[in-house]
């Protein structure tokens, strides 16, 4: 699952992981981090993006546990990224389970926007 998220890092189309209703005008996105790590029986993504598309983590997501299942290998999510063709990719992630910890802005916006999680208080 590592080694298949190191993938998505960068700047790429993500329209393999674009919901259909999605309304931004690129699919675009520079995803900096996808931290995974283990917390007991749960398995942590963090995701840091200069933003997301609609549904776009629930979607790598899915496609990320087929991974993990072993049902594709880890170069199938560069294979999608490639394609920029959602119906290739995995089914869209149940939302149960995932979590908005912050939002960062540019500095210019003059707003207190470190996520909880960096300020210790989740």
């Amino acid at each position: 699952m590592q080694e298949a998220a190191g993938h998505l890092i960068g700047e790429h189309d993500f329209s393999s992981f674009r919901a259909a209703e999605c309304q931004a005008k690129s699919p675009v996105r520079h995803l900096s981090r996808l931290d995974i790590s283990r917390q007991g029986d749960l398995i942590a993504l963090d995701f840091s993006a200069n933003g997301f598309l609609h549904h776009m983590v629930r979607n790598i997501m899915g496609s990320l546990l087929h991974v993990a299942k072993g049902k594709r290998d880890p170069d199938w999510i560069a294979e999608l990224l490639a394609a920029k063709n959602r119906t290739l990719a995995a089914p869209t992630f149940m939302p149960d389970g995932l979590y908005l910890s912050g939002v960062s802005y540019p500095k210019e916006f003059g707003l207190d926007t470190e996520p909880l999680y960096r300020q210790g208080l989740i």
